[in-house]
């Protein structure tokens, strides 16, 4: 791991964000790379030499969200992190998806926000769109982890055959960690397999892989989304990951009585990684 996007918009959730980025970076050596991204008008792409943005008014306003942006570097990000940041014209989810392949980022850390965060974050916020259009791993995160740690993590999946390369960047990213890796199947009332027949089905999909330390779980619950949740809260992990398919995203997991349910610190930071 060498780069690690995170975009920032000076919300609370983006200082997790960051305060996330700066563990693994420290971890990994990697370079951190925050980026702030205002939507204006068509026509308008960057704050290079060929912009029209020279409207004394609205420099000011950007010298001052530049002011923001190294006011974040120094409070959430470590002196002997290796940081960039950049100011782009552009809306948030095209913007983040263009940096993200500019730059090659190895990961995508961000913040959910919004009145509903995680209404907001699975339904039709610029998260959710980088998470079900991302060719990169993105994690989500929308609670302060003051003893942040990856040692308990949760992959959860049905185990199919299409998951397997998914699983692979999943395991290289334990690797680093050296972290517990909790192996999740989920057994529902609609989708019940045996307890043997689930098992054996997660030890073919693993037998190509040289695992760290790891278990296998079979769990009942009325739905997948509160069985990943109930058994991630059992086992108190760190972090859940996910893989997901361009068209649903994480919609598909979670119905609307679920979010109703859910309070706001239920959420474990999630990865998710596209299909």
């Amino acid at each position: 791991m060498k780069k690690i996007l995170v975009p920032i918009d000076f919300s609370k959730t983006s200082e997790y964000a960051c305060k996330m980025a700066e563990k693994i970076a420290a971890k990994t050596k990697a370079s951190v790379y925050l980026i702030h991204l205002i939507e204006l008008p068509k026509g308008i792409t960057d704050m290079g030499s060929g912009s029209k943005f020279s409207i004394p008014e609205s420099m000011l306003y950007l010298r001052k969200v530049r002011e923001k942006v190294l006011e974040f570097k120094e409070n959430f990000l470590n002196k002997d992190t290796h940081v960039k940041y950049f100011i782009k014209l552009n809306n948030p989810f095209e913007g983040i998806q263009k940096y993200a392949d500019k730059i090659d980022a190895d990961l995508i850390i961000m913040g959910s926000k919004g009145h509903s965060e995680l209404e907001e974050m699975l339904i039709g916020s610029n998260t959710e769109k980088v998470v079900r259009n991302s060719k990169r791993p993105v994690i989500v995160i929308k609670k302060d982890s003051k003893k942040f740690k990856l040692k308990n993590l949760v992959f959860a999946s049905n185990f199919k055959e299409e998951n397997k390369e998914v699983f692979g960047k999943f395991v290289d990213f334990s690797k680093i960690f050296n972290s517990n890796i909790h192996l999740l199947k989920i057994n529902t009332p609609a989708n019940f397999q045996s307890t043997s027949e689930a098992k054996q089905k997660i030890k073919d999909f693993i037998s190509d892989y040289n695992l760290p330390k790891h278990k296998i779980n079979v769990y009942s619950d009325v739905s997948v989304e509160k069985g990943i949740l109930n058994f991630s809260k059992d086992v108190n992990a760190d972090l859940i990951a996910l893989s997901t398919h361009g068209r649903s995203g994480l919609a598909h997991l979670f119905t609307g009585s679920v979010i109703k349910n859910l309070t706001k610190n239920a959420l474990k930071p999630m990865l998710t990684i596209k299909v």
